[in-house]
């Protein structure tokens, strides 16, 4: 597998970054915590926020929306000059790593990625949480779950080739704990 080209491993100098940066990249498995701080980055520099899942890949019920549409939708989204991007999808790297200044790779462990979106699922029971599509309800299945435990080792090498070839200068943080994530956004509550 390849390295990373770009990586930054303190969080200071992360938060540096992010301070300056006009487009940001959050991405990592399911449950681990990329919505919550991508919104809460948003919210704390004034940045758009774009759900891949709301914006661009689901329609309502869960019918997923065509790939040339959802292509075109990342153009668009992407051309925007300030915004937070919360997806993965490699297939796409070449059209958002080109306009990104800094990538958040959110690599919480599995277990508590499948706790993250078990207990989701708990809390929005029945109904859809906001930065899912309208009308798509939260659910939990065994594909989705094995999706999760498999996210690792079937997207890593995915994600890496991608960012060495699409993205190879743009600085990336990567965040493996929730107390990495909530030092990261308690460095950036503080003033510059």
């Amino acid at each position: 597998m390849p390295a990373l080209h770009s990586e930054v491993y303190d969080l200071v100098e992360a938060v540096d970054h992010i301070r300056k940066a006009n487009r940001i990249l959050v991405m990592g498995c399911s449950g681990g915590g990329k919505s919550t701080l991508s919104q809460k980055i948003a919210a704390r520099f004034g940045l758009a926020y774009v759900s891949i899942d709301r914006d661009i890949l689901w329609l309502p019920g869960w019918v997923q929306r065509d790939r040339d549409e959802q292509r075109a939708i990342i153009v668009a989204k992407v051309q925007g000059e300030r915004w937070i991007m919360d997806g993965t999808n490699p297939s796409t790297f070449d059209v958002r790593l080109p306009r990104t200044d800094f990538v958040i790779w959110v690599r919480m462990p599995r277990l508590l990625c499948i706790w993250g979106v078990v207990s989701r699922w708990i809390k929005w029971m029945g109904r859809t949480r906001p930065e899912m599509a309208p009308g798509c309800i939260e659910k939990v299945d065994w594909e989705f779950l094995r999706f999760i435990w498999t996210f690792e080792e079937k997207f890593t090498p995915r994600v890496l080739g991608g960012l060495a070839q699409h993205g190879p200068d743009v600085p990336v943080l990567q965040l493996k704990s929730r107390g990495e994530m909530r030092q990261l956004l308690d460095l950036l509550g503080r003033p510059a």
